[in-house]
């Protein structure tokens, strides 16, 4: 690691770097304490002459979160955290944007801090099958799956999202629903939203019921604020949808405040069902159907994996996760529901 390295980090110049670590007294306290908190942050200490910084010897575990509004992230990442504190493993955790290319920031990651080990939450097999290659210590990807990939140090751990995906359509269909919207996700080849809505369209082939994605299908960031507004568009656009598929429980939430300020009731007028089971799908009105990942079991052993491949050299694991379809008050029969109508 060099002042370039450090330079580039905390955007001032090489030159402005150099007499932060050598403590010269021309320099803002602004810069100051920029530099400093970079090199702080990165875990790196200045040497005797300040042209190079020395690392610290690898101490922690990193986790990536790709996502800072996923509700179902954030109860498993806690679940990480205490599971390996339990183990007395120091932890960094940082959060990406969830289109961000997050195997191209643990390359860099691994560069500047040199973790012994990395966990990603979330995470696009097309950055893997790129650039996983850059990547020398052990990791582990939580909730999508690698197994095809074969990577030697990359084990997985992961919910059959197609599989839960056909069980909602399954559901919908029983309860007599044929004109089914789905939220959420983009088209990337392979996302989870993309096997998500692979199980959708399977499902509703077996039972030869048409959907047509470009109508049918409004994409979405996982949030609220876009569950809305993607709710809004559908609807505006295919009123006589009579179910709405989230592909993550906080589009959901999102949804059915559309789905309010449009004056339909739910399930009266429109069913929805959203994925994950985070703790809000229990408490909101009405309580949300949903599917349910197993959020203790996906962080257990993801993290024992890790800690055996840290002191082994086993090969790496793969495995899915049971779902459960929780159902609650949220969906209804469409055959016993009443007349939609329209309002606004």
């Amino acid at each position: 690691m060099t002042i370039k390295d450090i330079a580039k980090l905390s955007g001032y110049g090489v030159g402005t770097v150099s007499r932060v670590l050598n403590n010269h007294p021309d320099v803002s306290e602004r810069a100051r304490k920029k530099i400093l908190a970079v090199v702080e942050s990165q875990g790196f200490e200045p040497n005797s002459n300040a042209r190079h910084l020395k690392m610290q010897a690898p101490s922690s575990i990193a986790v990536l979160v790709k996502g800072t509004q996923n509700m179902l992230f954030a109860d498993i990442l806690e679940r990480i955290q205490a599971v390996l504190r339990d183990h007395e493993e120091d932890v960094y955790v940082a959060y990406l944007d969830e289109d961000a290319d997050e195997v191209q920031y643990a390359v860099q990651l691994q560069k500047i801090r040199r973790p012994k080990g990395l966990i990603f939450l979330g995470g696009d097999l097309e950055h893997f099958r790129r650039s996983f290659y850059q990547i020398t210590v052990p990791c582990v990807l939580l909730t999508n799956q690698a197994a095809d990939l074969k990577f030697s140090l990359l084990s997985s751990f992961a919910t059959d999202d197609t599989g839960a995906c056909e069980a909602v359509a399954d559901f919908l269909v029983e309860k007599g629903h044929r004109t089914i919207g789905v939220l959420g996700g983009n088209l990337s080849a392979e996302q989870i939203s993309t096997l998500r809505l692979n199980g959708i369209k399977n499902a509703l082939a077996r039972h030869q019921i048409a959907f047509d994605s470009e109508i049918q299908h409004e994409p979405c960031r996982f949030s609220m604020a876009c569950g809305y507004q993607a709710a809004m568009k559908l609807l505006r656009r295919m009123p006589n949808i009579t179910a709405l598929f989230a592909l993550g429980d906080v589009i959901a939430l999102g949804a059915m405040r559309a789905l309010w300020d449009l004056g339909l009731r739910i399930p009266q007028d429109i069913s929805i069902i959203g994925y994950d089971d985070i703790a809000s799908a229990q408490f909101c009105y009405p309580r949300l159907t949903t599917i349910r990942q197993d959020t203790a079991a996906l962080a257990e052993k993801g993290v024992q994996a890790l800690l055996r491949r840290l002191s082994s050299s086993e090969a790496p694991v793969h495995e899915i996760i049971p779902f459960q379809l929780c159902e609650r008050e949220s969906v209804q029969p469409y055959a016993n529901a009443e007349s939609i109508v329209k309002k606004g």
